[in-house]
C-alpha cells in the first residue's frame, strides 16, 4: 500500500513537471521543471527496483543534459530577455497533435493484454548490463556518447562570445 502512495506520488510530480516544462512562459524556469521531471523518474526506477537506472538518470540527465540546457539558456542572453515572445503561433495545432497521440496511445494501451507475471530480479543485474552494453549494444552506446559530445561542443559554440 504504502509502495502505491509513493507511486502516485512521484507520477503526479514527474507529470505535473512534465506539464510545467511546455506551459511554463519562462524558458530558464521550463528546463528547472525539466530537472525535477528527471529525478521524477529516477525516483520511478528506484520503485521499480532498477537502482542502477535511477543512478544513470541522475548523472546523465540531471547531471549532464539538463544542467547542459541551463548553463545554454543562462549564456544566451537574447533568450533570457523578458520582452522576448517565447510562444509559437502554432501552439494550437500542436495542442490538438498531442491530445490526438495521447488518446491514440491510451486506446492502444487499453486493448493490449498485459500479462502479470510474478518474476524474481536476477541477482547479475549490473553485470549483464554491463555485457550488453560492452558487447550487443556497443555501437549504439558510443553513438550516444559521441551525440553527447557534439551537444556539449555545439552548446559551447552557441554560448561563445562573438567578436
Amino acid at each position: 500500500m504504502v509502495q502505491i502512495v509513493v507511486f502516485v506520488i512521484c507520477s503526479l510530480i514527474t507529470l505535473g513537471a512534465a506539464l510545467a516544462v511546455v506551459t511554463s512562459k519562462n524558458l530558464f524556469h521550463s528546463a528547472l521543471f525539466l530537472v525535477l521531471s528527471f529525478v521524477g523518474v529516477a525516483a520511478l526506477y528506484v520503485l521499480l527496483e532498477a537502482p542502477f537506472l535511477a543512478a544513470v538518470q541522475i548523472l546523465v540527465y540531471v547531471g549532464a543534459i539538463a544542467v547542459l540546457i541551463v548553463f545554454a539558456i543562462m549564456l544566451t542572453r537574447r533568450l533570457m530577455a523578458k520582452d522576448l515572445v517565447q510562444r509559437n503561433t502554432q501552439w494550437g495545432w500542436s495542442a490538438l497533435g498531442a491530445v490526438l497521440f495521447f488518446v491514440a496511445l491510451g486506446l492502444i494501451l487499453l486493448q493490449v493484454n498485459w500479462p502479470v507475471v510474478e518474476a524474481a530480479v536476477p541477482e547479475e543485474t549490473i553485470s549483464i548490463l554491463g555485457q550488453d552494453l560492452m558487447g550487443t549494444y556497443l555501437v549504439p552506446f558510443e553513438v550516444a556518447s559521441v551525440l553527447l559530445l557534439v551537444a556539449l561542443v555545439g552548446s559551447i559554440i552557441i554560448a561563445r562570445e562573438r567578436e
